[in-house]
């Protein structure tokens, strides 16, 4: 009989995740792991994307995601923004910037040039987000992008919540709710046709607060609006909207000198801000954590149109 003494038993190491692992995953090393993922499956799969870059927090954190994806190489593809020609100056500056400093090639479909040759109408409403989609769609056929990443995250609205990954539209550009691929295993089907083109949304599973939770890690530079700063504003619809060429009180409505920032960036006639003294990314965050609106439902006046705004412009092509 063997009288050797068994070996002690291994200690059992901890699963990834769990208190005391050596390889806990922080929920912005995931999120940021995932979105590399999409881009650079994309980047492989497809043969002309392009990046939607308007100088809004979402896209200059979706820029950021790509050049660590593809560092230490050049981001591999242009930016494109369709330009209402309503954009907030300090915006349109940041986004020139960007570009400069990243060496980048930036293609702009102006709605203006729409406007001033006939092909498009100015709404009654003044609001120019809404006439997006054409050079939008035009852009796209003449630079023969096949896809187009987008920042939409699914919190924002009922219909970015429907969105997948990967989202195929058909030849007109537009979108079928109910005609989306099943994305199992992170598997994302890009496959289309003559004609078609995908439009992949790399942050689609990150929060308003994830975003600006991870601007504070990688200490992100964003455009000024989105902190507290004093401006003119005006009360519209409930909401603050700023003094500016593109942007008026009615009459008899008086003009107000309010701390205000803005939660979302776009079109200046219809994009509202809110009262605020967060004027530092930690106070952001800390306001961020106890809201209980989206920042599209609570600042965007073109999400108001109807219950279904979003999403009949998606079906149209819009993002």
């Amino acid at each position: 009989m063997s009288t050797t003494a068994p070996a002690p038993a291994r200690p059992v190491p901890a699963a990834p995740g769990t208190p005391g692992s050596a390889h806990q995953i922080d929920v912005l090393d995931a999120l940021e792991a995932e979105s590399i993922h999409i881009l650079r499956e994309v980047v492989a799969e497809f043969e002309r994307p392009a990046m939607l870059f308007s100088g809004g927090k979402d896209s200059v954190v979706m820029l950021h995601l790509a050049t660590k994806a593809f560092w230490p190489g050049t981001v591999p593809f242009p930016l494109l923004h369709v330009d209402t020609g309503h954009n907030f100056e300090e915006v349109i500056a940041f986004r020139d910037e960007t570009v400069e400093k990243l060496g980048l090639r930036l293609v702009v479909a102006g709605v203006q040039d729409y406007i001033d040759d006939g092909r498009l109408t100015e709404r009654a409403d003044g609001t120019r987000n809404p006439l997006q989609t054409t050079p939008l769609l035009d852009a796209i056929g003449e630079n023969r992008f096949d896809v187009l990443f987008g920042g939409g995250r699914r919190d924002e609205d009922k219909a970015r919540a429907k969105e997948r990954i990967l989202s195929l539209r058909d030849e007109f550009g537009q979108w079928d709710p109910r005609n989306q691929r099943p994305e199992l295993w992170n598997l994302y089907n890009g496959r289309h046709t003559q004609g078609q083109h995908v439009r992949a949304f790399p942050i689609s599973n990150w929060t308003e607060l994830d975003i600006w939770r991870y601007i504070e890690r990688e200490n992100i530079a964003l455009p000024p609006l989105y902190y507290a700063h004093q401006r003119e504003v005006f009360e519209h619809s409930g909401m603050w909207r700023a003094v500016g060429e593109f942007s008026q009180p009615g009459p008899g409505v008086p003009v107000q000198a309010r701390t205000v920032r803005y939660r979302t960036v776009g079109d200046m006639s219809c994009t509202g801000a809110v009262l605020s003294e967060a004027d530092t990314t930690a106070k952001v965050i800390a306001e961020v954590a106890t809201t209980t609106i989206t920042e599209r439902g609570a600042t965007r006046a073109d999400d108001r149109i109807s219950e279904a705004a979003m999403e009949d412009r998606k079906k149209d092509g819009y993002f």
